[in-house]
């Protein structure tokens, strides 16, 4: 009989803030799956969890989604990595890890649909989010009373971010590493202050940053800005 995938979200950093859930079915899984983007990486998320679980014993699978600019060679690589999923499957219950929660921008979202459509069992376990952490973590409201938020990765272009920034009061841009100075001058031409934002980069991790919005200087890749256009980030 085949087994049940299990996408799992197990927070952005801290061991602790992985589910009393997630950890269950991790530990009650055959084969925890977890995606690396090139052979040899090392996984942030299977760290997360080592942290907080004995692995001792489990058999440990990295899925390969490897990354190229010919579309048609992606598409090939994810199909490889699906069929690699589906066969960990026909041998028992698959726990594929994910890091902050699996419902936002996850790999392993487009994975669990096409393994429906193959007719396997799916199931999706909540998570800690990178942004919720960094507003907890910043003391700040994501939204308060009657405001609008918009959660928008900030993509080549940034057409998404501008018009977030336009229509609503408060704006998590994730993916903003490396595209600071693009972010504030979409913030100065709408005339929002960078006084209004808060970094919060790494988060719950040894080098976290949570600070005042700097487009000059240079932070870690999981950099996520929390724009608060009515005010009320880090003083």
């Amino acid at each position: 009989m085949a087994g049940k995938l299990y996408g799992v979200s197990v927070g952005p950093g801290d061991p602790e803030l992985i589910t009393i859930k997630a950890k269950r079915c991790i530990e009650s899984s055959d084969v925890i799956a977890y995606p690396v983007r090139e052979r040899g990486e090392e996984s942030t998320a299977l760290n997360i969890v080592k942290g907080a679980i004995d692995l001792s014993g489990k058999r440990i699978e990295g899925i390969l989604f490897e990354m190229s600019p010919d579309p048609s060679v992606r598409e090939s690589n994810y199909k490889e990595a699906v069929k690699k999923v589906a066969s960990l499957l026909d041998e028992g219950d698959v726990s594929m890890i994910n890091l902050g929660d699996a419902t936002v921008f996850s790999t392993y979202m487009h994975v669990s649909m096409d393994i429906s459509e193959m007719g396997y069992e799916t199931e999706t376990i909540p998570g800690v989010t990178s942004f919720c952490t960094g507003a907890a973590e910043a003391n700040i409201p994501l939204v308060i009373d009657n405001e609008g938020l918009a959660i928008v990765p900030m993509a080549k272009g940034g057409d998404k971010v501008f018009k977030a920034l336009r229509d609503f009061d408060n704006i998590v841009v994730m993916k903003a590493f490396n595209s600071m100075r693009t972010l504030a001058s979409m913030m100065n031409e709408l005339g929002i202050p960078h006084e209004n934002a808060v970094v919060v980069s790494n988060v719950s991790m040894k080098d976290q940053y949570i600070g005042k919005f700097d487009p000059e200087r240079k932070y870690g890749y999981f950099t996520t800005v929390i724009i608060k256009k009515n005010g009320g980030t880090v003083r």
